[in-house]
């Protein structure tokens, strides 16, 4: 990036450090209509909520903080791609996000696409979504490399549910019979299944509640929601799900 470009980067600041909620809100609104499937990937309770709008404002508002020094997002970076690998991110879901983004920042801050300040941007996003992709790639290959590992969603059957005072347990073991890797607790497991009031396969994350590797044989709990708030994933887990059925995990990390 030039040292233009990078002023420009850095003369939004106060405007994302204001309005970066708003603008990632309407790039999601604006992304997800025109490609509905990736509402598949985003868990649209947390866009009901703000929660992902919010986490994406903070990221947008940081790299541009600290464009002349990336290393400093080292944590940011780390933190961002485990997330994208729990989902199963792949690079071409890049290019759609970048387009979006692009024109979410022109529109909303109502300067044209083709100006020095979205060119800025988009040299910007290149750089950074480069960065996330090579980690995110890395982190694939060694989870898939584990022994008993993967990459991606794995097909899993619900073997015992074990209800408790704050919800339900839900043991699960591979549908494939393969064995499963070694994990340490406390961790977490991202689990998608089928929302059909959404008509979406809805992704969330829940604690481990215990790995019996002998067996092949994982644990995770899903606790009784304590607000109003949507919780399809949960609620279609505790009110639906049963012994015999089946979902998918990604692999922890």
């Amino acid at each position: 990036m030039t040292p233009e470009h990078i002023q420009l980067i850095q003369s939004t600041v106060p405007v994302l450090r204001e309005h970066g909620v708003a603008l990632t809100r309407y790039f999601y609104a604006r992304m997800l209509k025109q490609h509905p499937e990736l509402k598949h990937i985003f868990n649209q309770d947390h866009q009901q909520t703000g929660r992902q709008p919010r986490a994406l404002a903070a990221a947008v508002l940081a790299y541009a903080e600290h464009i002349e020094h990336p290393e400093k997002l080292a944590k940011a970076v780390e933190r961002i791609t485990s997330t994208h690998v729990r989902l199963d991110i792949q690079p071409e879901h890049y290019a759609i996000v970048g387009e979006h983004l692009l024109h979410s920042i022109s529109e909303v801050l109502n300067v044209p696409f083709e100006s020095e300040l979205i060119l800025a941007w988009q040299q910007a996003y290149q750089q950074l979504a480069d960065l996330l992709i090579r980690v995110e790639q890395e982190k694939y290959h060694q989870l898939a490399a584990q022994p008993g590992g993967w990459a991606g969603w794995r097909e899993f059957k619900i073997v015992d549910i074990h209800t408790d005072d704050e919800g339900k347990i839900f043991s699960v073991a591979a549908v494939d019979t393969h064995p499963l890797p070694d994990i340490q607790i406390p961790s977490s497991v991202t689990v998608r299944v089928n929302v059909p009031e959404l008509g979406l396969k809805q992704p969330e994350q829940f604690p481990l509640h215990r790995i019996q590797a002998a067996s092949h044989v994982w644990a995770f709990k899903v606790k009784t929601p304590e607000d109003a708030a949507n919780h399809h994933v949960a609620d279609r887990l505790l009110n639906a799900y049963q012994v015999g059925d089946e979902l998918h995990l990604s692999a922890p990390i």
